[in-house]
């Protein structure tokens, strides 16, 4: 769970510090003191996408610090093993950073994380419900999604998607392997014609006659320069390097029997001697080796406008020409043996769609049993927010012959009948709003049973509901937070009632700055808050009287951690 949030520098905030608690937190305040903050913040440190508009005019960068207790997040505690990023101490700690250029970074344990990392880590700690999660729910593939993450369908559906993408990579070499053959005669043709033409060219390899054709041309100066270069260093008798190395080891030796130190000095002297004796040697042999070829210099000319002709016909580079005769006999034998790869293709395909059929027929079990068991309960909870007649159904329509997807062959729709004698429909032409988010809220309650996130957030998702359907949801989510953390921004009172924890946002404003500051309420201060929601600005003894007999009524209770 959340143990500990840090904010600094972030929209309104300036610093927070907050330590959190297990079972159902509230947070409220006064419409516009920034009671989303919190959540703008928890959306950045796990993953949103960063904007230099959350930082808090005047300062450089925003910061926000998250600790986690993985006691209770074994997927997280696992995750982080498989990363090699769990700290000694058995807890999960998140930092974002995000500076005034738009740029910003992440850690995980003080080590640096990518944006992806970061979400993958996130998706096993948090889960947050947004106040317009009732649209989504609008969305086949969001209502394809509650389903099967309330079946459980997660590993079925990875093992479902790698056969769907061994499919798909198959069924497009297929394609084009026969769109090949369609083509391949005229194409075989043209390539056996390239290939002919570039083999009986003598060489390809144009470095290495460029390089032969410029040593060539420039014969007569390397000649000169190579035997001046010669006798300075060993034919001129008198003036070479080899002379006059003679000369100073020779003055040495003499030296040496009279101070025994210059003998390593004329050591070193006859070892460069040596060298210099061996390039010498090393540059007459190959002076000797190189003469003046016109007629070689003529075929090599002849040769590399063949090769600058050739390269500029298969429009490629010269020194590309070898390159490309390799990948045009390659393609050639792809083409004279297209038929049997076709075949080994085709078996091969046909293999992936029973695998593909088996695996998305169990997936369609799956999604029927889990429909049945999801529907009543949406029912039955239904019924208990304020929809007393409602019906709520789960139908999945199976296509035989479809395409493979990564989802299988169900398509799966959410019908409702919010009224006695009224076939159900789809969500979207008979919910009004405030049923909408009433079906999305037990949705989410429902399917969140089913999980091991531990911590679960609810941004006003209670919009459009109010008396006692709004008591019922605040003790729904209070009974999500007696084994789970959960905090919920809530406008009702009925809902803020029912927390085990009341925080309150506050908006202070100066002459030049604005701050949003958060903080826990006692029992007496949530009294007084809970009368706020009641009564508005003006707080009488009457809804101090009615807010106290609101939280006297909560028993308390334990909350797993």
């Amino acid at each position: 769970m959340l143990s500990h949030l840090n904010i600094k520098d972030l929209a309104v905030v300036d610093s927070l510090s907050l330590e959190m608690e297990p079972g159902l937190t509230v947070l409220t305040g006064e419409t516009g003191a920034g009671k989303s903050i919190l959540l703008t913040a928890l959306g950045l440190a796990l993953g949103d996408r960063a904007d230099p508009g959350f930082i808090r005019p005047g300062a450089s960068r925003a910061e926000i610090n998250l600790e986690f207790s993985l006691a209770d997040a074994p997927d997280a505690r696992r995750w982080l093993e498989e990363n090699e990023l769990l700290d000694e101490e058995g807890n999960c700690l998140i930092r974002r950073v995000v500076g005034r250029d738009g740029r910003s970074k992440a850690y995980i344990n003080n080590r640096p994380a990518t944006l992806q990392t970061l979400q993958e880590l996130a998706s096993t700690l948090v889960e947050i419900h947004g106040q317009h999660a009732h649209l989504h729910l609008l969305h086949s593939q969001e209502q394809r999604r509650l389903l099967d993450d309330f079946a459980g369908n997660h590993e079925l559906l990875d093992d479902l998607g790698e056969i769907y993408r061994r499919w798909s990579a198959t069924r497009e070499a297929l394609d084009a392997m026969i769109r090949a053959a369609k083509e391949g005669a005229a194409r075989e043709e043209l390539l056996r014609y390239q290939i002919e033409e570039m083999e009986q060219i003598e060489t390809l390899d144009y470095d290495a006659l460029s390089e032969e054709h410029t040593r060539q041309a420039n014969v007569e100066k390397i000649l000169a320069t190579g035997q001046r270069q010669l006798e300075l260093l060993y034919e001129d008798e008198q003036n070479s390097v080899n002379a006059r190395l003679s000369q100073a080891i020779h003055a040495l030796s003499e030296l040496g029997h009279l101070a025994a130190e210059f003998n390593e000095t004329g050591e070193l002297l006859n070892e460069a001697q040596i060298q210099v004796k061996e390039a010498g040697k090393e540059l007459r042999r190959k002076l000797e080796k190189l003469e003046a070829d016109p007629q070689r210099l003529e075929w090599l000319d002849e040769k590399l406008g063949e090769l600058h002709r050739l390269a500029r016909k298969h429009q490629v580079s010269p020194r590309e020409l070898r390159q490309h005769l390799e990948d045009s006999r390659r393609e050639l034998n792809g083409i004279e043996h297209s038929s049997e790869k076709i075949a080994t293709l085709e078996a091969e395909l046909e293999k992936l769609n029973q695998e593909y059929r088996a695996s998305a027929e169990q997936l369609s079990n799956r999604r029927a049993k889990g429909a049945k068991s999801l529907q009543a309960r949406i029912g039955a909870m239904i019924h208990e927010l304020g929809m007393p007649q409602g019906q709520f159904l789960i139908e999945i329509e199976t296509g035989q012959d479809q395409t493979p997807s990564p989802f299988g062959n169900d398509r799966i729709e959410f019908l409702v009948s919010a009224n006695p004698g009224l076939p159900p429909r789809p969500l979207g032409k008979v919910a009004s709003g405030g049923e909408l988010s009433r079906i999305s809220l037990g949705l989410q309650v429902a399917a969140t049973d089913a999980k091991t996130t531990p911590t679960l957030i609810f941004d006003e998702v209670d919009s459009g509901i109010g008396g006692g359907v709004a008591e019922i949801v605040g003790q729904k989510l209070r009974t999500l937070g007696k084994n789970r953390q959960v905090f919920c921004v809530t406008h009702l009172h009925q809902v803020a009632a029912q927390g085990h924890h009341h925080l309150l946002v506050e908006k202070t404003s100066g002459t030049k700055t604005t701050q949003t500051q958060v903080r826990k309420l006692s029992a007496e201060q949530r009294k007084h808050e809970i009368a706020r929601m009641l009564g508005g600005m003006r707080i009488t003894e009457q809804t101090l009287a009615h807010a106290e007999e609101m939280l006297s009524t909560l028993a308390p209770e334990p909350i797993e951690r």
